[in-house]
């Protein structure tokens, strides 16, 4: 179970069933004959957000919901909307159940959490179905179950990843062509047509210059094997296998807690102020908390020589929550990056061992892990997330600025907004054992998304290539991706082939 699975059912729980049937009192239903009858659901975890889940605890979906469907009714008059809210299958179900006899036309399914299915339910009604993202929200969801759709050529779910309300109601009055004697695929072809007319054109994707200077692919191999990953996800320990050579072991959660606690507090406070001098502000963090986070990165550290490792991923909201750790890592995995090691998030072991590859392939230049997200407003992918390095070209290279914050989604502990250089292409990667596989895109870093929705660090880019394709690969990869400086199609091709893996280009 990854974090935002674990965050998914967790919040759910808390939020309990949310009625799916009738239309909530802050939204009456219009009705008038002959027109075009879609039902909008919500698939969230509550109005209010009770749980730490993206976009964050304490959101209010209220406002936002009451936005759209009222926008929707402003700009598509020849419709009659209704709305409802669902968590899961069984309230999904209870909606379909409740239309029989309605005459409804479609529905539009507005994913405002990650991963409330309730979309795959729907779509079982046989009619035209818009599935639409809500940006920072939904967006893990989102993609992994659109991408789910569009390998299994689901023939009636359309879909919308726009930051702009006018793509969403372009694509809403694609329904009339269903209502107009037009079939489920004239309906689908709509669609697509409706979000390829509102994605720009390609912009100019020449990066700044950048002087990256690869090791050869032997190189790499050589050092793979003398590197380490400590993977802690819960109590166990012992050998865990190895990745491109990469060898794998797994250290309990009560060894890192025991290091915390046994972390000189002197160290501590001079590790603390560093991070506060060094960061253009810290909002909303203590200085005791700051001091906690100190603890774990010296904790952390001498956990990893212990061991010889020059990486280590903990899941850090099972421990954290569990009260397994008391410390968020999301700090002290800034300060690993930023010295060439590596500190990766959620016991990722897949996008640890990608960090470290990559790492070694630029001489020193740390992976960002990343959950991404599209938008085909601005033509955009935003990768974001609560730890990030600011030194992305490597411990000699120039820092960028960096504000200390709570971790986003539950406002709690210590994590990093980094404000990442633009105008460089980078390359977005994870290497799969499994599959021998290696995905890859390249895109130009374009600008930093400040928005509090969702994680702290959100680094926009241009991908290169075709941007529909990359709607197709999240059900088979997940969400994360690992993001570097650098254009490194050439090298990651050239090490695959020593590998003797195959690189997937997703764009």
């Amino acid at each position: 179970m990854n974090r935002r699975h674990f965050l998914a059912r967790s919040g759910a729980a808390a939020a309990g069933a949310v009625s799916a049937v009738t239309a909530p009192s802050w939204l009456g239903a219009a009705s008038a004959a002959g027109k075009t009858r879609i039902h909008i659901i919500y698939a969230l975890h509550g109005p209010q957000q009770t749980g730490p889940d993206w976009p964050n605890k304490g959101f209010d979906f209220v406002p936002v919901m009451d936005h759209l469907t009222l926008e929707l009714r402003r700009q598509c008059p020849g419709f009659e909307f209704s709305t409802s809210m669902a968590t899961g299958p069984e309230q999904a179900k209870q909606i379909l159940e409740a239309d029989k006899g309605k005459g409804m036309d479609g529905y539009l399914v507005c994913q405002m959490n990650c991963w409330n299915r309730v979309v795959q339910t729907i779509a079982t009604s046989g009619k035209p179905v818009i599935y639409a993202d809500f940006k920072f929200g939904g967006s893990g969801g989102f993609l992994v179950y659109t991408a789910g759709f569009l390998r299994g050529k689901t023939p009636n779910v359309g879909f919308v990843a726009s930051s702009e309300i006018g793509d969403l109601v372009a694509a809403v009055k694609c329904f009339e062509t269903v209502k107009q004697g037009g079939s489920v695929a004239d309906f689908m072809a709509a669609t697509t047509r409706a979000r390829l007319r509102h994605t720009p054109k390609p912009g100019d994707l020449t990066g700044i210059a950048d002087r990256l200077q690869c090791l050869s692919p032997d190189e790499c191999l050589r050092r793979f094997k003398e590197s380490k990953i400590l993977a802690v996800r819960d109590q166990d320990a012992g050998d865990a296998g190895d990745i491109m050579g990469i060898k794998v072991v797994r250290v309990p959660f009560a060894e890192i807690n025991d290091a915390w606690k046994a972390a000189d507090k002197d160290q501590s406070r001079a590790v603390a102020d560093q991070w506060e001098n060094n960061a253009t502000e810290v909002i909303d963090v203590s200085r005791e908390t700051l001091e906690a986070s100190a603890a774990m990165y010296l904790g952390m550290k001498s956990v990893m020589r212990k061991h010889g490792a020059n990486a280590i991923t903990i899941n850090c909201l099972g421990g954290f929550y569990g009260g397994h750790i008391h410390a968020y890592p999301c700090l002290g995995f800034h300060e690993l990056n930023n010295q060439s090691l590596v500190g990766g998030c959620e016991c990722d072991v897949r996008s640890t061992a990608t960090m470290v590859a990559g790492m070694i392939l630029t001489q020193g230049r740390p992976g960002y892990i990343s959950d991404p997200v599209l938008d085909t407003a601005r033509r955009q992918i935003i990768y974001a997330h609560c730890v990030a390095s600011n030194k992305v070209f490597g411990p000699r290279g120039p820092a960028n600025p960096f504000t200390i914050m709570t971790h986003s989604e539950d406002r709690q502990g210590a994590s990093v907004r980094s404000v990442l250089p633009v105008g460089y292409m980078t390359t977005s990667l994870e290497f799969e054992k499994s599959r021998k596989q290696v995905i890859l895109h390249r895109a130009k870093a374009v600008a930093n998304d400040p928005d509090d929705r969702a994680c702290r660090t959100k680094l926009c880019a241009e991908p290169v290539g075709d941007f529909e394709k990359l709607f197709r690969e999240w059900d088979q990869w997940g969400w994360h991706r690992v993001t570097f400086y650098g254009d490194l199609k050439e090298p990651v091709y050239a090490l695959a082939d020593a590998l003797g893996w195959n690189v997937l280009e997703e764009a």
